[in-house]
């Protein structure tokens, strides 16, 4: 390719989208399911829930470190679909997300017993909830609320 200049932001983006030239496009984008530490989060740190969609990951995790909150996420296997797509193919359950927060042990590592999840899947409170006995923390819809959010959660804890 040849290009009429060779500006960081023109190489950025090209060597960005090189990157996923070979990928599948009828497959998502997927991060390992696991815990993921953004900050230096201790006992008292809120535990964050998601799905394991890259695109999902990377706006909460990005959004978390713009809070200045350190935190835990909590990645939940749903084969790479975003928030609404999993819960709508029940690849975002209550006992889904319950079942891997025990497997984390991420429960162990804070000191309270408080989650939070996504707004647009409000609906899994109550049930999981009475699953645990955990306080079930209703977040915002859009990832752009988290840093408020978080901010607000860290200066009137429960």
């Amino acid at each position: 390719m040849i290009l009429p200049k060779a500006s960081p932001e023109l190489l950025l983006a090209l060597l960005t989208v090189r990157q996923n030239i070979y990928t599948d496009p009828q497959v998502p984008l997927a991060i390992e399911a696991k815990v993921y530490e953004v900050g230096n989060p201790g006992p008292d740190s809120p535990v964050l829930v998601t799905t394991n969609f890259a695109l999902t990951y990377f706006t909460v995790e990005g959004e978390v470190e713009r809070s200045k909150v350190p935190a835990y996420i909590a990645v939940i296997d749903t084969g790479g679909l975003g928030v609404l797509n999993a819960y709508a193919d029940d690849r975002f359950t209550a006992e889904k997300i319950v079942k891997a927060l025990r497997e984390y042990g991420i429960m162990e590592k804070v000191r309270h017993k408080r989650i939070i999840i996504p707004g647009l899947v409000a609906q899994l409170k109550a049930e999981i909830e009475d699953e645990t006995g955990w306080e079930v923390i209703v977040g915002p819809e859009d990832a752009a609320g988290i840093p408020a959010f978080l901010r607000q959660q860290v200066s009137s804890p429960g």
